[in-house]
């Protein structure tokens, strides 16, 4: 890896990747320069599913991921206690709109 494709990728920041990633990211992630990337995916031997959207190459992050061999996202306890506080928010904007006035 040279110095123009940046340092390797930690798991922090590869959980953190938006829902589809270029090329240059994808190759950071798998420890390769862009240019080999682009190699690869034009032999067809890059390591998970490559989409062409007119000249771009798209690369969707649960692929990549699973190519790495991560299988799951772990949970942080943020998640969890937004994913709840929401889940109670919603429940009561719900219980507020199905109560019969008085």
């Amino acid at each position: 890896m040279n110095a123009r494709s940046g340092p390797p990728m930690g798991f922090a920041e590869a959980f953190d990747l938006p829902l589809s990633i270029d090329v240059r990211t994808a190759a950071r992630a798998v420890g390769v320069c862009p240019g080999t990337a682009y190699r690869l995916i034009r032999r067809g031997t890059f390591p998970c599913p490559v989409l062409r959207l007119g000249r771009r190459y798209r690369i969707a992050t649960a692929d990549l991921l699973r190519a790495l061999g991560i299988e799951e996202r772990p949970v942080y306890t943020a998640d969890l206690e937004a994913g709840a506080a929401h889940a109670a928010w919603l429940d009561d904007l719900y219980t507020s709109e199905t109560e019969e006035p008085s």
